[in-house]
């Protein structure tokens, strides 16, 4: 197949995305740091350091990892990121409903895991602004969820049993929004995704729910890691009846 057919990626973004696949991988329950040092023979600090983004990987190194973890380059490549069936003159319009995994790990939605498409007014896309980490901007921007029942209940009435949330993953950044108003976020909470109001205090997330009849939640945060990386995304629009 020529070059030419294939995404144009540069070191940097592979760098990172092996850095995500192997945290997906991580997160599943598929891989470990400690499984991965006994495979690469790195330890277990330097791949940490890597994998939090504290220190970047040479040639070699992400070579022994791919070769570990029976990975090519070709893995990493972006999908063509919309490669959806577009309605005529909408493509700006619609927003990929995936699943809450899909929502916290793939950068770029694949075709094949997409649910449906939400298709929304183009100025709600339009008039969102991002405040985004370095690593988060290189992801598609926005997805949409739907949220269970069990998941709804800390947060009704404001979100519904079947609700659709509409996400930005690229504002995961704890500054509000709009002023005196808290944001309402997408917050990993290991391999799971819930939706809270959040902010951080003595090294800790601190998730609250809208029904006060339902606990707080606190996420340590280790140290030289960002509360950020645990932030999805900002909520921008609930649709509880469609």
């Amino acid at each position: 197949m020529p070059a030419a057919n294939f995404p144009q990626m540069n070191f940097t973004q592979m760098h990172e995305r092996l850095r995500l696949e192997l945290l997906r991988r991580i997160q599943r329950g598929t891989l470990s740091v400690s499984l991965l040092s006994r495979q690469t023979g790195f330890g277990q600090a330097h791949l940490s350091n890597f994998l939090h983004s504290r220190r970047q990987l040479s040639l070699e190194a992400m070579d022994r990892i791919l070769a570990a973890q029976r990975l090519t380059v070709a893995d990493l490549l972006p999908s063509a990121p919309r490669a959806v069936a577009w309605p005529e003159g909408e493509e700006g319009n619609a927003v990929p409903v995936v699943s809450h995994a899909v929502a916290l790990f793939e950068p770029v939605i694949r075709p094949s895991a997409v649910e449906t498409m939400l298709h929304l007014p183009a100025a709600v896309l339009r008039s969102a602004h991002s405040r985004a980490s370095n690593a988060r901007r290189a992801w598609e921007r926005f997805v949409a969820v739907r949220v269970p029942s069990g998941d709804a209940l800390p947060m009704d009435p404001l979100v519904l049993p079947e609700a659709i949330a509409l996400i930005d993953r690229h504002y995961n950044s704890l500054l509000p929004y709009r002023p005196n108003r808290p944001n309402l976020y997408a917050v990993r909470r290991g391999s799971h995704l819930s939706l809270r109001y959040a902010d951080f205090l003595s090294s800790r997330l601190v998730l609250r729910p809208y029904d006060i009849a339902f606990p707080v939640e606190l996420i340590e945060v280790d140290p030289g890691e960002s509360p950020n990386d645990l932030l999805v995304g900002r909520i921008v629009l609930i649709l509880n009846e469609f």
